[in-house]
């Protein structure tokens, strides 16, 4: 088998059958088919994509290039929650406890983020003592138990992904619907998974700026996890505005505990009502979307949630007494509120520039050497299609430094008023399944 075949096979639209998928995955991985070549690959893929069976291959032999994390010893459907990204998304910090508070199992390896704020591990570690490093037997231990953990992403799991988004990320093959499916569910199948919940944003501040292209990828992922035995769902949510109110990592935290107190803003409850009400479903403990429903919202009310919470904070060195003391977070020195300049209404918040705005401030990575300040971010006081009075604050700029005219700029820039009333784009789109 050459490689310069399977290249010009999948050149001219041919299928590739599983065997050529795992030699054209295991030789990359290993050094023996070089840059050059894969990069050729990558860009037949682009054009002419890949059929269902191709992408489910794709994925698993991504998932065979290295580690799988064993989750059989934790009782119960272990699921797992994705999103793509976006600004303000605190539905992990929100779910995990939500969920588990109903008996679905919730083992997440999270990651570290780069860009406007930090990933859910660099939130969680907003709370004095909370550390993220378990053994494998306590972390077993900590689900069976208390029904969740969030840890750090340990062992070596999809080396093969990680060599090819680096080399899709130069080459200009990221935005391939096929490339990023495999990519997103061979770590979630890598991590052990045995089924999957996905929320693929879309809009100005996500990675799928169409609904359509959200589509695309949201069906791509739903069919590769439900073709390799993983009940797989997803649904469509708008990020062409930050989700919440909070963007910054101690702020964010403060968010969640809101919301698992049934004070949250609306989109992210129901967003997380959305998703939770999926986790449920596919965990096993509800027969439908609405009885799962009916459930979290119990949880939430009656406080089950929030002690939940408490619980997975204490069990990993955390201090619980955050969920009813906001002042044991980290707080930034200064708090500048931005003004509006006009009477109207909000007629735009694009997240992407918002959520560099507070990047700015250190609520995010630049690089993956940068260092995070917890304490800084931004809280938005209205969303689209309120009403705003001259002079009412638009957000508060929460920042370690005095000068904050750079982020002002941004958000004088990017955050528009009209005089005209404007309708607020709907949070949840379809549900693929």
């Amino acid at each position: 088998m050459r490689m310069v075949d399977l290249i010009e096979k999948k050149r001219d639209g041919g299928e590739l059958t599983a065997e050529e998928i795992a030699f054209v995955i295991s030789g990359y991985t290993n050094g023996e088919i070089p840059d050059y070549q894969m990069s050729a690959f990558s860009m037949a893929v682009f054009f002419n994509g890949m059929t269902d069976q191709e992408q489910a291959t794709l994925t698993m032999a991504m998932v065979d290039s290295g580690d799988r994390i064993n989750l059989s010893k934790i009782e119960g459907i272990k699921v797992d929650k994705h999103s793509t990204g976006g600004v303000g998304d605190t539905t992990t910090l929100v779910l995990a406890p939500l969920v588990a508070s109903v008996g679905v199992p919730v083992a997440k390896m999270s990651g570290r983020g780069l860009g406007h704020t930090g990933g859910t591990l660099d939130k969680l570690e907003s709370i004095e003592g909370f550390h993220i490093e378990l053994t494998e037997e306590q972390f077993i231990q900590q689900v069976n138990e208390l029904k969740v953990a969030v840890i750090g992403q340990s062992g070596n799991l999809t080396p093969a992904d990680k060599k090819l988004y680096s080399l899709r990320d130069v080459t200009a093959t990221v935005n391939s619907i096929p490339l990023i499916a495999s990519s997103i569910m061979s770590k979630k199948i890598a991590a052990g998974a045995d089924a999957i919940v996905l929320d693929v944003k879309t809009g100005e501040g996500a990675f799928m700026k169409t609904k359509e292209d959200a589509r695309k990828l949201a069906e791509a992922m739903v069919s590769i996890g439900n073709s390799v035995g993983r009940r797989t769902m997803a649904i469509i949510s708008d990020m062409s505005q930050p989700l919440g109110f909070a963007i910054g990592n101690a702020l964010e935290v403060k968010e969640a505990i809101d919301t698992l107190k049934g004070q949250g803003p609306e989109d992210l409850t129901e967003l997380c009502l959305t998703l939770g009400s999926q986790m449920v479903v596919v965990g096993g403990k509800a027969n439908n979307l609405e009885e799962a429903r009916e459930m979290l919202k119990e949880a939430i009310s009656s406080g089950k949630a929030l002690s939940v919470f408490k619980q997975f904070v204490s069990a990993q060195g955390g201090n619980p007494e955050v969920a009813d003391n906001a002042d044991l977070l980290p707080k930034a020195k200064y708090i500048v509120e931005f003004l509006s300049e006009n009477e109207g209404y909000v007629e735009s918040l694009e997240a992407d520039e918002i959520g560099t705005a507070a990047m700015l401030l250190g609520a995010g990575r630049a690089t993956k050497d940068s260092e995070i300040d917890l304490a800084v971010g931004i809280v938005l006081k209205k969303k689209i299609g309120e009403s705003v009075a001259k002079g009412e604050p638009l957000a508060e700029i929460h920042s370690n430094r005095e000068d904050v005219d750079e982020v002002i700029a941004r958000l004088q820039k990017y955050i528009k008023v009209s005089a005209q009333k404007i309708e607020a784009p709907p949070l949840i789109g379809e549900l693929i399944m």
